[in-house]
């Protein structure tokens, strides 16, 4: 199996950085190449301007548009063609990442910002006209993992503890970006108390994560609803038969989400 590693910390020899190591060795011992992103050590630019797609300075840059165009010509910036190359390149993608203000680091924002352009992470659309999305796209039939590590301790990141339930604040991630594009979603990883890892609890999340590499290929993902499932209207307002009562991101599960 090819698996791209996307990590985002500044620091190598800090929790994730030992994490990402673990996990790297693990899944080439068994037998899996391995490429890596490591944004901070490429020194990525997160920031989407007009170099990424040739673009005239003199005219008004509509991004989507523009990016599209770049995309079709072949004159995406090399960083970002590099970076779509590596994810044609894998069946697998684990994005790593601390969560900071309870989302991504601006850096891994800003790769999805300047690598998912139009063409290539939306906008496609299908023989018969549709657009592919939710379910279809360029990465459909690979799969992802999210890794995260948060401060603090699991039980505040519940369903109702005062950080708010990791779940949904991963939606954005898991369902708006890696499902929107195709991708099968797995269950993420997340490390509590990052901040005050004992050697009992990193040798425990190295066994976890361990585990978790074992079975890429056949963990259940997510039961995401795909757009295309019949579980939508017209609208793409999901139909008032499935999950009735349920509002909010809960409610574009197929299923409750796993047992915690």
């Amino acid at each position: 199996m090819n698996v791209l590693w996307i990590s985002a910390h500044p620091e190598p020899r800090s929790l994730n950085g030992a994490l990402r190591d673990e996990g790297i060795d693990t899944l080439r011992a068994l037998g899996h190449e391995v490429r890596e992103s490591d944004l901070y050590a490429m020194n990525w630019n997160p920031v989407v301007d007009r170099a990424d797609y040739a673009a005239d300075p003199d005219e008004r840059f509509f991004v989507g548009p523009r990016s599209e165009q770049a995309f079709t010509e072949q004159t995406l910036s090399a960083d970002i063609v590099a970076e779509q190359e590596k994810l044609h390149w894998a069946d697998t993608v684990i994005i790593q990442f601390p969560l900071w203000w309870y989302g991504m680091p601006a850096i891994l924002k800003g790769w999805f910002d300047r690598v998912f352009v139009k063409g290539f992470g939306y906008g496609t659309r299908a023989a018969d006209g549709h657009v592919r999305r939710y379910g279809e796209g360029v990465l459909e039939g690979k799969r992802a993992m999210v890794l995260v590590t948060a401060g603090g301790p699991e039980a505040t990141f519940g369903p109702r503890g005062v950080n708010g339930d990791l779940d949904e604040l991963l939606f954005g991630l898991q369902h708006g970006a890696l499902w929107y594009t195709g991708m099968s979603v797995l269950p993420p990883l997340a490390v509590y108390g990052a901040n005050r890892v004992s050697d009992d609890h990193y040798a425990q999340a190295v066994a976890e994560l361990r585990d978790r590499l074992k079975t890429l290929d056949c963990t259940e993902p997510l039961p995401f609803r795909a757009q295309r499932s019949g579980d939508y209207d017209e609208d793409l307002v999901l139909k008032p038969e499935h999950a009735p009562g349920v509002t909010g991101l809960r409610a574009h599960l197929r299923a409750h989400l796993r047992a915690r």
